[in-house]
Order: structure tokens, then sequence, then C-alpha cells
């Protein structure tokens, strides 16, 4: 017998990568651009009804396997090189990890990415 309600839910994956950038903002005097790193800390979350056999909205052994694999083009790159990324920013790492998880799950709702050292953070949601 399922417990669920007929309702939406939202089950989420959270993961972790370090990487370093560069960044040209108004802020940084002319030419004193300087690589540094960060570690940035995500999480994926997908919306849907949980399946009538399984009890699950999605597999998160799934999710995880699918953000092990394009967590490489992240993890311990300098992200000014990572294709498709432009530049490093907290907007542009949102969109990114949607782009490359967004066709495998169709309920993808919601992508953050933060910096917990710098309190900084920037969520992308479904509209």
């Amino acid at each position: 017998m399922s417990h669920a309600i007929a309702q939406d839910y939202c089950i989420s994956q959270k993961f972790f990568f370090d990487a370093a950038h560069t960044l040209r903002r108004d802020l940084e005097t002319e030419g004193s651009l300087r690589v540094h790193g960060h570690t940035y800390y995500a999480e994926v979350s997908i919306a849907g009804r949980p399946d009538a056999h399984t009890g699950m909205v999605v597999d998160l052994g799934r999710v995880r396997q699918r953000i092990e694999e394009m967590r490489p083009q992240l993890d311990h790159r300098l992200l000014d090189d990572v294709p498709g990324l432009g530049p490093a920013t907290l907007e542009n790492l949102c969109a990114f990890i949607w782009q490359a998880l967004a066709a495998d799950f169709a309920g993808l709702a919601r992508v953050r990415v933060w910096r917990e050292a710098l309190g900084d953070s920037c969520t992308l949601e479904r509209a």
C-alpha cells in the first residue's frame, strides 16, 4: 500500500566540486586579473509524482550517476576553459548543470550553486 499523497514532490541531490577561475569585473583594478579558486556546492531538484510501482519520483541512484558523469567537466578545472560555460559566474554554473541534466530528467525543477565560504548562491528554477 502506497502512502504517497497525490501531489508533486521535489527530491534533491547535492554534490560539490573544486575549481579555479578568473573573473573580469568592475571591482577589479584594470589588468589585475587573478586566478583564484573555490569549493562550489550544487543541488539539483527534480519534481514529480511518485511512480505507482517504485514509489519514487526518480531513482536517486540514476541522479547520482548522471552527476558523476558531468562532474569531471567542472571538478579541479579552470572554469574559464570549460566548453559551453562562458564566464565562470554562479548564474552560468547553474545553467551549465541544468543543460547537462535536463535531457535525462524531465522533472528538473531547480539547480542551486553556492560557495559556502563566501555565503553567496544562485538558484535557477523552472518557470
